[in-house]
């Protein structure tokens, strides 16, 4: 039996029905993009959470996880409410309780459950702790109760947790990216018509490898800043009369510009539409198998974000130009920013550089140790027991 499954025995007194697991993810490129209708190159990280989880006859939802100190969360299903989800110590049961809601919401037949989850995936690196999650827990209910539904839909279910329920107003990368993706591959996602395209994505056949640098500083995409990002890109869609940023095509972003007088909307415009053209050419080049040269798009996708979208921070600058000054061919943040995580692409032999470089340049800040690993894209959600 799996730690999680026996977790679960111990907590509750008799074994699951079974465990679920779904992984975290790195975005390579494409970042602030999905909620403007655009395209993303997500793939998913070998760290998942685990939901082990059963069946309960009398209709409620019990929660706990392995990874905080509060105990056991009970709820009632019929009283979810998302203007009043789990706050405090338990403001983490929010995430399964608001699947479990957006799915009753769907009209699906979903009942109560026991669930005891725990997770590799590191909460506030940027590498989607909250997604996986949720992920997780909407593969253990649907299995549970022999529904059949897509993964392009459980993970839009997913996603409406989090933005209704939980209130983070979020695109749906993170959720598509943990549900859908596959072993050695990108994930090409067009987060408008929610295609997806596996893109083979080996570093270590190319002699490479791609470092995740956590500075470990944390973030909170709820308080507001990624809201107001989000309202501008729509709010300058809207004055150019475009559906969404998507919709502007890159050759004509120089005549849009001087259509908005907000230099900060010309700012958000600006990193949307380049970052869009950056997810393409750097698939372009994943598919020719020109890795190396991926790595100038990475550091121009960071550029944007510090000086266009405003997300970035002290902690993941530093890590971003110490990595390419230590010889790596581009680096930049991931994820959501204002803390987290950076990337930076690397030959093998030079990985304990790097590392030792960026961890150097963080004591002389005095800043914490960052957490280096190297990444490898994995497979999305499974049952594993």
């Amino acid at each position: 039996m799996s730690g999680t499954a026996q977790g679960f025995r111990e907590l509750y007194g008799y074994p699951p029905e079974g465990v679920w697991a779904a992984p975290g993810r790195v975005n390579l490129i494409g970042e602030h993009t999905d909620y403007n209708d655009g395209f993303a190159l997500p793939f998913a990280l070998p760290q998942r959470t685990e939901a082990a989880a059963a069946r309960r006859t009398d209709g409620m939802l019990r929660l706990h996880s392995a990874d905080t100190p509060s105990g056991v969360v009970t709820l009632d299903p019929a009283r979810l409410d998302p203007a009043h989800p789990p706050k405090g110590s338990d403001s983490w049961a929010a995430y399964p309780a608001g699947v479990l809601w957006a799915l009753r919401e769907a009209g699906l037949p979903v009942g109560g459950a026991d669930l005891h989850v725990r997770s590799e995936v590191p909460t506030g690196a940027g590498l989607s702790s909250s997604a996986a999650l949720e992920v997780a827990t909407a593969l253990a209910l649907t299995d549970l109760y022999g529904i059949p539904l897509g993964r392009p839909e459980l993970a839009a279910l997913a996603r409406r947790a989090e933005n209704a329920y939980v209130g983070v107003p979020c695109g749906v990368m993170d959720q598509m990216a943990s549900a859908c993706a596959t072993d050695g591959h990108a994930l090409h996602l067009d987060t408008r018509s929610l295609r997806q395209d596996h893109i083979p994505f080996d570093c270590a056949a190319a002699g490479l490898r791609l470092l995740v640098i956590d500075t470990r500083v944390k973030h909170d995409l709820a308080d507001g800043a990624y809201a107001e990002r989000r309202a501008s890109c729509h709010g300058a869609a809207a004055a150019l009369g475009l559906p969404a940023l998507r919709d502007l095509p890159y050759g004509e972003l120089e005549q849009a510009l001087a259509r908005l007088p907000d230099p900060v909307a010309r700012s958000r415009v600006r990193h949307v539409v380049t970052e869009n053209e950056r997810v393409v050419r750097v698939e372009e080049l994943l598919r020719a198998g020109r890795l190396r040269e991926t790595g100038p798009l990475l550091t121009e996708g960071h550029r944007s974000l510090r000086e266009d979208y405003a997300v970035s921070c002290p902690e993941l600058d530093l890590a971003v130009a110490t990595a390419n000054a230590a010889g790596a061919y581009g680096a930049r943040m991931t994820g959501g920013g204002f803390g987290g995580s950076a990337l930076a692409l690397v030959d093998a032999e030079a990985e304990p550089v790097v590392t030792r470089a960026v961890t150097e340049a963080f004591a002389r800040a005095g800043y914490g140790p960052p957490r280096i690993t190297a990444a490898a894209p994995s497979a999305g959600a499974a049952r594993i027991l």
